[in-house]
């Protein structure tokens, strides 16, 4: 359940990463609060995770999937860069994801 709480909160990182670009420094208000909501849940999950896993695993499998979930949105939705490069990083990424939670505590 700690590593579902994880995964979530990088999907919830991806969100407020979005919002925070959507935001243009916090001057549109509605992205400004999605950024926010976006960004209490996730740290609020990964905090619930932290009471039952490693820091090291939980935050890099966070960290993970915000980055890998904010480039993929990126590219897919507000017309950034892709490049073959791109996608084999992010694949590298999820890899290290992947197996960082495979290699962290069962619980």
């Amino acid at each position: 359940m700690a590593w579902l709480l994880v995964v979530v909160a990088g999907l919830l990182e991806t969100g407020f990463a979005v919002c925070l670009k959507l935001s243009h420094g916090f001057t549109r208000l509605w992205p400004t609060v999605a950024f926010c909501v976006f960004a209490l849940g996730s740290f609020g999950l990964l905090t619930l995770s932290l009471k039952k896993l490693d820091v090291g695993p939980a935050y890099a499998v966070w960290t993970g999937i915000g980055a890998a979930g904010t480039a993929i949105y990126g590219m897919i939705f507000l017309g950034d860069l892709v490049s073959t490069l791109k996608i084999v990083s992010i694949s590298f990424v999820i890899m290290g994801v992947i197996g960082l939670q495979l290699s962290g505590s069962a619980q």
